[in-house]
């Protein structure tokens, strides 16, 4: 380039580096309100936490689910006659704004099963008081049978939901698809909070009552 002259791009690259921009100021917002919000629930910073543990799993199902996209082999085989990849319209995806939006909506719905789910744990250890390591486990696996099946039913609406969204063709499906990719592989993954979210509960409440005991 001639001294003097200068160049830049414009168009959707423009627009890309501005929504980029954008992003790096609404997600952590958005998971700052998250956290808001969990806590004036809870009114416990730990609490808090523990249940914040849902989004950093459906984090990482959603970039999981993302990678699977781009694997050949993933869904590679035929159901009545209709191979899935192309039924789902597999292929590479890039981290465009319409997966970040994606993954914004996903950051909301992921605590869904930790807010149920802590809830009654709150309210099983408020009501049983249990003062011996073996009646907080035995409280936990009481909380924890009473509210998987409102948590699945939760987690199956939504990932339900989505499956008419990623079948879709024509137009806007361009950017409806990869805003619901994430946020499927991300509810597919956040399964694991049933377990995470009343092991860490139950692993609180033990050091509560070992400190107490050493003091």
């Amino acid at each position: 380039v001639p001294q003097g002259i200068n160049y830049e791009f414009t168009g959707n690259y423009e627009n890309q580096l501005r929504a980029a921009k954008t992003l790096s100021i609404v997600v952590p917002l958005a998971l700052l309100i998250i956290f808001m919000i969990l806590y004036f629930q809870f009114k416990s910073v730990t609490t808090s936490f523990i249940v914040f543990t849902g989004i950093a799993v459906a984090f990482g199902g959603g970039f999981i689910m993302i990678w699977l996209y781009g694997q050949d082999w993933f869904l590679n085989f035929s159901l009545f006659g209709e191979n899935l990849r192309d039924l789902f319209q597999m292929h590479p995806i890039n981290l465009s704004v319409a997966v970040w939006v994606g993954f914004i909506a996903l950051f909301g719905i992921a605590t869904d099963d930790g807010v149920v789910m802590a809830t009654y744990l709150t309210q099983t250890f408020s009501k049983n008081e249990p003062d011996t390591i073996k009646s907080i486990r035995a409280s936990v696996v009481e909380a924890g049978e009473k509210r998987i099946r409102p948590c699945l039913m939760t987690t199956a609406t939504t990932i339900l939901a989505l499956l008419p969204v990623l079948t879709s063709t024509g137009r806007g499906s361009d950017i409806m698809i990869p805003m619901a990719i994430p946020s499927f592989g991300g509810m597919v993954f956040a399964l694991i909070t049933l377990f995470v979210v009343p092991v860490l509960f139950c692993w609180k409440k033990e050091l509560k009552l070992k400190n107490k005991v050493v003091r």
